[in-house]
């Protein structure tokens, strides 16, 4: 059932529809009645606005293509695919045998034709679809090939028949196969337009609302195509006006689509970012407290296991402040260098490694670097502790000149190769590093240690 709000939505846009498709149909039969519909002899301005039309085609192949990696929706690959197909043919078989002030062979306008019904008929597919892809790239990459293959093979195909005299008549004569061409799109156009319209109704995506708008104007501008007396390069009807409208409502659509899609992914990818600090951070601890209780219950004398539980407590505040803090972009919430010497205490306090820490008031750090810093400080030294077996090591935040660099070195057992035995922690901290922009390396060796560096982006 639809959210009262959405089917209001819809029940204006339905009525803006009907408004629009009402006062196209008026202007429509008002031009045909005038006997206005056999447009303006002006070969350049065609031209021109072909040109444009080709080049905003190729724009909204491009944003549906960006979409569909973001989002994976067949609805996108099917859409950019049919604004490629519409770009080339426009380009290669409309435009550019027309430059240098030569008439449209007879070929080559069959061959815009036919493209211009397969773009058709790709866009009202694309209303129609609901399928996610998973393997984006490859699908996209597939989808562009299949497309850069099939237009030559079709001016190919047209060629060939061509040469046995089928197909290639004057396009100015309205031969039949004009008017077949004209009225398969006009209906194909009619059939999209009704898809995103039912699509909106169900869906209530902006997106499907702008392609119903602009199939509308196609509509109206094939079939004054399908009415005009000719149909030809050398004229610009009043249809080229409004297919050029539509393209326009296309672009700021798609525009709008994509730009809505990227805020999704983002926000997606932020509620990622903070499940893991939650679980990389806060997790930890907790379960360290319920190893505490655990130990209680099972007798351990209270002098011993109190003072870790209230360690293991304090620490688990701190991390739930820094859980806040990947939430919000506000600093100061949980200062850094108080929340790393409490962590290092905790760390230390058992005595199996002892960790210096050292840190230059001087130097500043942002929200996000703060958060990434203190879990590349916190996954060196669990290095050192679990696997080096390090009895010392030294922690450093420091100025040099224009850098600001962080440094995390132990004397343990070292290792040989580029990961040792913690290489997912390895990976884990350079794709943290990486993630504020910041330069990583490791230096190790059998017997002298390990030593870690981050090297933060210029402020």
């Amino acid at each position: 059932m639809q959210q009262p709000a959405r089917a209001e939505t819809y029940r204006s846009w339905l009525i803006g529809e009907l408004v629009l498709v009402g006062m196209l149909a008026l202007a429509t039969l008002a031009l045909a009645l005038a006997d206005r519909l056999d447009g303006y002899a002006l070969p350049q301005a065609r031209l021109a606005l072909d040109t444009v039309v080709a080049v905003v085609a190729t724009i909204v192949a491009v944003l549906a293509a960006i979409r569909f990696l973001v989002e994976g929706r067949l609805l996108d690959l099917l859409l950019a695919a049919g604004f490629l197909v519409a770009s080339i043919g426009t380009f290669a078989f409309d435009v550019a045998p027309r430059l240098g002030g030569r008439p449209l062979p007879p070929l080559e306008a069959r061959a815009a034709l036919v493209a211009a019904v397969l773009s058709a008929a790709l866009i009202a597919a694309a209303a129609f679809s609901s399928r996610r892809i998973s393997a984006r790239r490859r699908a996209l990459l597939v989808g562009t090939v299949i497309v850069l293959i099939v237009m030559p093979a079709l001016w190919g195909t047209l060629a060939l028949v061509g040469e046995h005299g089928a197909l290639v008549a004057d396009t100015g004569e309205r031969a039949p196969a004009v008017v077949l061409s004209l009225g398969t799109l006009s209906l194909l156009a009619v059939v999209a337009a009704i898809g995103f319209g039912l699509r909106f109704r169900r869906h209530g995506r902006d997106l499907d609302r702008w392609l119903a708008l602009a199939l509308t104007l196609v509509v109206a501008a094939d079939l004054h195509y399908v009415l005009a007396p000719t149909y030809s390069s050398e004229y610009v009807l009043q249809g080229d006006f409004l297919r050029l409208l539509a393209y326009g409502v296309l672009l700021v659509g798609v525009w709008r689509a994509i730009s809505q899609a990227e805020f999704g992914r983002a926000v997606a990818e932020e509620r990622a970012r903070v499940a893991t600090e939650i679980h990389d951070g806060l997790a930890q601890y907790l379960f360290a407290l319920s190893t505490h209780v655990s130990m209680l219950e099972a007798g351990a004398p209270l002098e011993e296991a109190l003072p870790r539980l209230k360690q293991a407590a304090i620490a688990a505040q701190q991390e739930a402040r820094f859980a806040v803090l990947a939430l919000s972009s506000a600093s100061g919430i949980a200062p850094f260098d108080a929340a790393l010497r409490r962590y290092v205490d905790f760390l230390a306090a058992d005595g199996v490694l002892e960790v210096e820490l050292d840190i230059d008031p001087a130097v500043s750090l942002a929200p996000d670097e703060q958060i990434e810093l203190f879990r590349i400080v916190q996954e060196g030294l669990a290095n050192a502790r679990r696997h080096a077996g390090a009895r010392r090591a030294w922690v450093a935040i420091e100025q040099r000149g224009s850098r600001r660099v962080v440094i995390v070195r132990d004397d343990g057992i070292g290792f040989e190769g580029d990961e040792g035995g913690a290489g997912q922690g390895l990976r884990n901290m350079r794709r943290r590093a990486a993630a504020i922009d910041g330069g990583f390396s490791m230096h190790s060796s059998p017997g002298r240690g390990t030593s870690i560096e981050v090297v933060l982006r210029a402020v």
